[in-house]
């Protein structure tokens, strides 16, 4: 019924529009309305819960798109504005463009504008119309479900596909309750239930297990929670299908439990390894008469599951994975077959990473059935993707964030540059754009900016770009909005393809040293914008019109900017104590390690006034899911290690894993970070008081002891932003006139 009466609701705006009776737009002669070719209820849905005050003045259209892109259109008179598209994921991606272009709000990811709408929403001053560039839009690296909190309900995941929807994205990586899959396949070829879950991570490391880097790690999960991540991944696989997008589903490539081989004498098992100080999975050879078996029985148990599907993402020898005496074709040539068998048609999906994918599994296979997601577009020069991947299709791709650090910034005057001329040029093989930071809903602009390439009209002028950003992502035009989003657009978005595609992540999160340069090991050492030009962003901002500081988009990025301030001062303050102790001089150095941890409290309570930077908030969901208190103490630990220790202790010290995904949130940083290094500055202190050398410091005893703490985390705000990014710029002596 909705259906119909969005059809007769549109039919009579286009009488008003042209005099004419037509399902959409007009022409020279008029036409009978045509059947809708989907049912645009699931967007409607979606719009009640993103707009439940405005969606009734919004009628949704469905396009045929035939065989040509995806695309758009956008009309109305002022309360009744008709959106139309190719899928009710493309819709929403138009009421996007309405909310930007025409309303001038925007709901970011995470932070919005929405209170700035008026109560009724204003027209177009013309139609506005646009297309896709490209067919495939990637989203969600294969970390992402750990890194962006694998605890996740219902609601949150949600939201989570509306944001993607509204941004255009159209295929979504989709891992959650493969572990049932898994599960439930080797319990066919002789593992017992307690087998698999020892075998199987808890749900935040569960993505390297699926990489095949790691196992076991916070084992094993209690059966009540498969059955809760099957039926969480149900719903999402459901709303992404009623939407029109497409999930893409972890694909078998010959992971295997421990003891296969003897389990099934004569199956050739090639061992893989550590990684990171983990002991590997075991890799059964695509070419034994088993794999098929194995694999046949995997992807009946996935579809029986979660349906059929269409892509499908595997990589072979991620990250050091061994082929021993396997040829890597043949090895493609087997999981290609047992795809194809499983799924005829389906898409073989591969991350271009390090040396991945490996040309001999391009040249192996059809490459009409595969789909690189490239994740170092935006990292070096010198690139030829159709040299290096021999006319492979594949997506423009960038992880600008690694481990879900708070760090701000990205290559973006790379991608504005880069995917324009690959895209175009002659005999390109640029299909689409792939969305991969490791951990999502970190940097709103970043995601703004790098999926609206896939629409027209393409950005092409960064200055252009941020300055219509500012406008809606505060609601209105504010000339210190803008000024604080160009400087922005002149740093943290403007650096270079120069061999890192993420900005360097702040010392406080760093194990304590002198001349520690990085928290993560293999984060940027250095700056790589100019701090000082940084600065004037948060001056800027500060001064943003009262009317607009509302906003829960404003709130989020005047603390973002301000801790990304402080952050970056912390890299000049560091060289002055080491300074003071190289020159023995007690009094100065308890002076400048005083001033560091006076700022780290200060950034604790910045951090405290907006949810988005919550321990409490990373740890709610974990506690949630939880059963009972056995159970949540497990989630908890889970959690706590992946952003601190990430493992055990060789996985942290010899696997240098330890901080990979730091994060800068209030709870964190007087928890952990503050605590490290007053011991730090205590022991330097020490030392120059008796001449000897700083005594050591178990730093993982530190970490795993408050890894396994259970103290309870506000989950709600406190203090007010403004303020206390006020006193950052103070106690910082920036934003003087």
């Amino acid at each position: 019924m909705m259906a119909g009466m969005n059809t007769r609701r549109l039919s009579l705006l286009a009488v008003l529009a042209c005099g004419c009776l037509y399902a959409w737009g007009c022409s020279a002669s008029a036409a009978a309305p045509t059947t809708p070719a989907f049912d645009t209820a699931p967007a409607r849905a979606a719009l009640q819960r993103l707009l439940p005050k405005q969606q009734a003045q919004f009628t949704l259209a469905s396009l045929d798109r035939g065989q040509g892109a995806d695309r758009f259109e956008i009309r109305g008179t002022p309360g009744h504005i008709v959106v139309a598209g190719t899928s009710p994921a493309v819709i929403l991606t138009g009421v996007e463009a309405y909310l930007e272009q025409v309303a001038h709000v925007g709901i970011g990811w995470p932070g919005d504008s929405l209170s700035r709408l008026p109560s009724t929403l204003p027209a177009p001053a013309a139609p506005i119309a646009s297309r896709a560039v490209v067919p495939d839009r990637y989203a969600l690296n294969d970390t992402d479900d750990g890194y962006s909190n694998a605890y996740l309900d219902w609601p949150a995941w949600e939201r989570k596909i509306d944001l993607l929807a509204l941004h255009g994205i159209g295929e979504v990586f989709m891992p959650v309750g493969t572990e049932e899959v898994y599960r439930r396949t080797f319990r066919d070829f002789g593992y017992d239930d307690a087998q698999m879950r020892a075998w199987i991570p808890a749900a935040a490391h569960q993505p390297w297990w699926l990489l095949q880097n790691m196992s076991e790690f916070d084992a094993p999960l209690s059966p009540p929670q498969y059955a809760r991540r099957v039926a969480l991944a149900r719903k999402i696989v459901a709303r992404l299908r009623e939407l029109g997008m497409t999930p893409v589903f972890p694909g078998w490539f010959g992971t295997v439990p421990p003891g296969f081989a003897a389990k099934h004498p004569g199956a050739n098992v090639v061992a893989q390894g550590e990684w990171g100080g983990f002991a590997r999975p075991d890799w059964l050879d695509p070419r034994d008469p088993l794999f098929a078996k194995v694999a046949a029985d995997f992807y009946r148990q996935q579809r029986e599951l979660f349906g059929d599907g269409t892509m499908y993402k595997m990589d072979l020898l991620h990250e050091g994975g061994r082929a021993g005496d396997v040829p890597v074709a043949d090895a493609a040539r087997g999981v290609m077959k047992a795809l194809q068998t499983a799924h005829p048609g389906a898409r073989w999906v591969l991350l271009g990473w390090q040396h991945n994918p490996l040309p001999d599994v391009l040249d192996a296979v059809d490459k009409q059935r595969l789909l690189i997601v490239d994740g170092l577009s935006d990292r070096h020069d010198g690139l030829d993707r159709e040299k290096d991947w021999h006319d492979t299709p594949y997506a423009f791709g960038s992880i600008p964030n690694f481990g879900g650090h708070t760090t701000l910034g990205a290559n973006a005057g790379v991608w504005l540059e880069r995917f324009a001329a690959w895209r175009d040029k002659p005999g390109s093989k640029l299909r689409g754009i792939a969305w991969m930071p490791e951990a999502s809903g970190i940097d709103p602009a970043a995601f703004a900016l790098f999926t609206a390439l896939a629409w027209e009209p393409v950005p092409h002028d960064e200055a252009a770009w941020f300055k219509a950003y500012a406008e809606h992502r505060y609601g209105g035009a504010d000339a210190h909005g803008e000024a604080a989003w160009r400087v922005l657009g002149e740093t943290a978005y403007a650096m270079p393809s120069n061999g890192d595609s993420e900005p360097q992540d702040g010392l406080f999160s760093a194990r304590p040293a002198l001349d520690v340069s990085t928290a993560a090991s293999w984060s940027p050492k250095q700056m790589r914008y100019d701090a000082g030009h940084f600065d004037r962003a948060i001056c800027e901002l500060l001064q943003v019109a009262p009317a607009l500081r509302d906003t829960s988009a404003y709130r989020h990025d005047v603390v973002d900017v301000a801790r990304q301030t402080m952050a970056n001062h912390a890299r000049l303050l560091l060289p002055r104590i080491k300074a003071a102790y190289e020159a023995k001089d007690a009094a100065r150095l308890h002076a400048l390690s005083t001033e560091w941890l006076d700022n780290m409290a200060l950034l604790d309570r910045l951090l405290a006034s907006d949810p988005g930077f919550l321990l409490g908030n990373w740890l709610a969901p974990a506690r949630a899911a939880a059963a009972g208190e056995a159970e949540a103490a497990q989630f908890e630990y889970d959690q706590r290690t992946l952003i601190t220790i990430w493992g055990d202790r060789g996985d942290a010290d010899r696997g240098g894993l330890h901080d990979y995904a730091n994060r800068e949130l209030s709870g964190l940083v007087s928890g952990l970070y503050a605590p490290r290094w007053r011991r730090f500055f205590e022991s330097l202190q020490q030392s120059l008081a008796t001449g000897k050398p700083p005594a050591a410091i178990d730093w993982y005893a530190m970490e795993h002891a408050w890894a396994v703490s259970r103290e309870a985390e506000p989950t709600t705000p406190r203090g007010e932003p403004w303020q206390l990014a006020s006193e950052v710029a103070q106690r910082l002596g920036i934003c003087t006139p």
